[in-house]
């Protein structure tokens, strides 16, 4: 070991404090990239296998009843390679130890058990047996949810009968790694099921013999999809087709995308934050170093040693920091990412999907760390290299102190001399002083980023579930209800209020951007489902005109007062320009609505409705939900309080579990910050406030000067930091925002007092520990500095 090495572990035992809060600092950064990047790799690869081995198809698209003699013309459109034609269907079921109905989806298994495209996967027991009525294979996150095993059986209320199916193996499909109803803002395993039927049993109970309402295709590799589609929708138009869509608009494959989406966005902007802290907290220390050591520098070039052999002693002790906290966050890393891994593997279900390591992540956390480090130090490091060997054995020339713009305002008869002290040092070093301030800031406004999800939580349910959706409970029909069956339904005993509407699929375009949505039709001022705009405010129901949530808006590039084109997908299949008359706010997919009677109109209907909202009794939900289960003319019900149950324990779940990893690292970044800063601020002051000691100061005045500085900075720090923690949460937003759900941008006061108060706290102990080390400052060695 050469004598530049051993000056290095000197130098780095004597800093053991700094070095390690600034290694940790690097470390949460590396840990949140490696754990996102890694737990990126082991989801997308999942999903493509799972999608590759079991033939996920290209194009969906339903209809009414399409008989198969279309199926040989479907094959026949340029660039089609496999076709797969199938049944579905939503009924209720009736499952043992709940009260209220769920919902299955009925799809048809060819009657030779193997599917050609969108194939089960067998996790537990058998798949179905030719000719054998009555058996169904169910999804896997629904049968976990009601402990249901092969063997077990389950009622359901198929086409008007009640019929016992008998549960003879466990799936998984790629078509439902998230399982998600149609209308639904997120999955709920616990009321929504997938099952799989024999196709002639499905197909007789329909009366659907040689016809089917769902096919599936698997596209040629080139293929555009856009010309298949428009094809397919040209066949099945006259079979009552709705639109065909392509894998992107499959809610499982959006849910699971929307996933992938936030852990790029958290593997971006975590570790940008955090490394450029330790950059700003590297170049602040060895700034520090360089100029403490300004007379061993000047020795060692004296002694032969090159401007490169100095500058790489001063590089070497940063990378050794920084490659120490890269090596304990990527493993931290890891160990994270396999624990966000199986948690997935608990919501999203594949076959296998088994944490992979991400070497390419790791060598570029080791590139970043390096370069952030490099940028951080360069300049500090550059000026120990210029320097001459005679100038640098000189000692910096003394500070030039003025009497500063407060000690001008105010007469200094009112301002103590400690004080004075204070406000010059902190003019003397502005830059020292604001890269102070802004460490400081930066340190709240990571708290902030990592605490405020729970706000945004917390108003999202307010004004999603509470503001807006005053219903109780959303009821389905299978087929657009008449007045006499709604006015039945609203009369049921227990049902306080009730509201219909009407949905129709449609294609919305705006210039050259389209998309496939379904229209509302809501009743004039409607009390149970309300819309509201960005103030809360009510948006009244129009007679004329076309209403867009504001992500719709934003996707087409329209605003109000445009004119979209609107393609109605069902019954006369008008086309019509209508306006865009209100935007309204909602954080959860894109919808449009209008006025009931006006899409009557355009359908060229009487007063139907598709389902309706009631508002009940609570006491008599369950003889309600025995009412709506015995009526066969009802496809789904829909739970308001479960669906908020739902959404606690899938999006909030994901998010308070990552704001405890966020919080964690923040608290590591403030201490690390006001720790360091209070420590560099001692050692550049030693000598000054030793002068004071001996001049006959007390230990509390000459505490005052350092810590006044530490409190001040922390003080100035305070509002920068809670407005820079508000814009880098409005970026977060928006990197997390998706088409199925936003999270809107809420900080409460509280969340603002949380921050301040940890990077306070963080202050109080740093000071705490300054003052003890001067309570211990040796007078004779920190005076024998030579001038």
């Amino acid at each position: 070991m050469n004598k530049l090495d051993r000056k290095l572990i000197r130098d780095l035992a004597q800093m053991k404090g700094q070095v390690i809060a600034i290694a940790l600092v690097i470390a949460a950064g590396i840990a949140v990239f490696t754990m996102s990047m890694c737990t990126y790799t082991s989801l997308k690869n999942g999903q493509l296998s799972f999608y590759r081995d079991f033939q996920f198809a290209d194009i969906f698209a339903s209809s009414r009843r399409c008989p198969n003699s279309v199926i040989e013309r479907i094959k026949d459109i340029r660039g089609v390679s496999a076709v797969e034609t199938r049944l579905t269907y939503e009924v209720l079921l009736n499952v043992p130890g709940m009260s209220e109905p769920a919902t299955a989806k009925l799809i048809s298994i060819p009657d030779s058990g193997e599917s050609r495209l969108n194939q089960v996967y067998i996790a537990r027991g058998r798949m179905l047996e030719p000719n054998r009525d009555g058996e169904v294979v169910v999804s896997e996150l629904f049968a976990d949810a009601h402990g249901f095993v092969p063997g077990d059986t389950v009622s359901a209320i198929i086409n008007g009968k009640l019929q016992e199916l008998k549960i003879v193996g466990i799936a998984l499909s790629p078509e439902f790694i998230a399982q998600i109803q149609g209308g639904s803002l997120l999955p709920d395993k616990k009321r929504y099921g997938i099952f799989w039927m024999n196709h002639r049993e499905l197909e007789s109970a329909f009366d659907m013999s040689g016809a089917f309402n769902n096919v599936s295709l698997k596209l040629a590799y080139g293929t555009n999809p856009r010309d298949v589609m428009d094809h397919l929708d040209r066949l099945l138009e006259p079979y009552g087709g709705i639109g065909a869509y392509d894998r992107g608009e499959n809610l499982s494959h959006q849910f699971v995308n929307d996933e992938l989406k936030q852990l790029q966005t958290m593997a971006t902007l975590a570790p940008t934050i955090f490394l450029s802290v330790a950059a700003f907290l590297l170049n602040i220390v060895i700034t520090r170093i360089i100029t403490k050591q300004r007379e061993q520098i000047a020795a060692l070039k004296a002694f032969g040693y090159s401007n490169f052999e100095v500058g790489m002693h001063f590089l070497n002790l940063v990378l050794l920091i920084a490659i120490s906290g890269m090596v304990v966050g990527t493993l931290f890393g890891i160990w994270m990412a396999k624990n966000l891994t199986e948690m997935y593997q608990t919501f999203y279900k594949f076959p296998l999907l088994t944490f992979e390591l991400n070497i390419a992540a790791i060598l570029i956390a080791l590139l970043l760390t390096t370069f952030v480090t490099l940028l951080g130090t360069w300049i500090a490091v550059r000026k120990a290299i210029r320097v001459p060997p005679a100038e640098a054995m000189r000692p910096e020339p003394p500070p030039d102190f003025r009497p500063t713009l407060i000690e001008k305002l105010i007469p200094t008869r009112l301002l103590p001399a400690t004080l004075r002290m204070v406000v010059r040092n902190v003019q003397r070093k502005p830059f020292k002083s604001s890269t102070s301030i802004f460490g400081i800031a930066m340190s709240i406004s990571v708290l902030i980023v990592g605490s405020f999800s729970l706000d945004s939580l917390d108003y999202l349910i307010e004004f999603q579930f509470r503001k807006a959706q005053r219903q109780d409970l959303t009821v389905g029909f299978i087929e657009p209800a008449t007045a006499s069956v709604v006015y039945e339904l609203s009369n049921l005993d227990g049902v306080l209020d009730s509201e219909t509407m009407r949905a129709a699929a449609s294609r919305i375009c705006f210039k050259h951007r389209s998309r496939r949505i379904g229209i509302t039709g809501l009743e004039p001022n409607p009390q149970l489902f309300r819309l509201l705009n960005s103030d809360e405010e009510v948006v009244q129901i129009p007679e004329h005109g076309l209403m867009l949530n504001s992500k719709l808006a934003e996707v087409l590039g329209c605003k109000r007062g445009d004119f979209v084109t609107v393609e109605i997908l069902e019954g006369q299949r008008p086309t019509l320009d209508l306006e865009v008359t209100a935007l309204v706010d909602e954080f959860g997919g894109m919808n449009a609505y209008i006025a009931k009677k006006q899409l009557h109109e355009l359908l060229g209907e009487s007063e139907v409705a598709s389902g309706a909202f009631l508002k009940v009794d609570a006491n008599k939900l369950d003889d309600i939900f025995t009412e709506l289960e015995s009526r066969p003319g009802i496809g789904s019900v829909s739970i308001k309080d479960a669906a908020i149950v739902s959404f606690m324990e899938t999006v909030a779940e994901n998010m308070l579990t990552m704001r405890a990893f966020n919080i964690m690292f923040a608290v590591v970044i403030a201490i690390g910050v006001v720790y360091n800063g209070a420590r560099i601020s001692l050692s550049e002051q030693s000598r000054d406030l030793a002068t004071m000691r001996v001049i006959g100061f007390t230990r509390n005045e000459v505490s005052t000067v350092l810590l006044g500085e530490i409190g001040l900075f922390t003080l100035v720090a305070l509002p920068l930091g809670c407005l820079i923690g508000f814009g880098l949460a409005w970026l977060l937003i928006l990197g997390l925002a998706t088409e199925n759900y936003r999270i809107p941008l809420v900080i409460n006061g509280s969340t603002y007092a949380f921050a301040c108060a940890v990077v306070i706290g963080a202050t109080l102990v740093s000071g705490w520990i300054v003052q003890r080390r001067i309570a211990k400052l040796d007078l004779v060695s920190a005076l024998k500095t030579k001038d």
